[in-house]
């Protein structure tokens, strides 16, 4: 398979939203309900986009705290290309440039049935956490 990853790699609010409604099954959002470029140029220390001869089939949003937390968000993967590695090399990438932007700390939340892929594939260690739905 050969993916092209960018750190901070180009991509249409088009393209993200509908990678997104694929990965987690949600409606298709318009550019003005979910404006991509807008969120991360204003919230992220970076993201990762991984391209294949058809387009845009990984992505993974990083945020931050400015210092030494930052956050995974939002890992997707086209639905065609799951269970092959993508998910993996998009996390890694995230993961070598959070380093290089001087990190200490990388987060991920995740639902139980994706503990094997976070903990064991891409080597997080689990840690407790809470959540407070408002």
């Amino acid at each position: 398979m050969d993916l092209a990853h960018t750190w901070r790699g180009e991509f249409t609010n088009a393209e993200v939203n509908a990678l997104h409604a694929e990965a987690f099954g949600t409606e298709v959002f318009s550019d003005d309900v979910w404006d991509w470029r807008r969120l991360v140029t204003t919230h992220s220390l970076g993201w990762v986009t991984a391209r294949d001869a058809h387009g845009l089939v990984g992505f993974v949003n990083v945020l931050w705290d400015g210092l030494t937390h930052a956050w995974l968000q939002d890992v997707m993967v086209a639905r065609r290309l799951r269970h092959q590695g993508v998910g993996r090399t998009v996390v890694d990438a995230a993961v070598t440039n959070v380093r290089a932007a001087g990190c200490e700390w990388l987060h991920v939340d995740f639902t139980p049935d994706l503990a094997p892929f976070y903990l064991s594939a891409c080597g997080f260690e689990p840690a407790q956490a809470g959540v407070l739905r408002l």
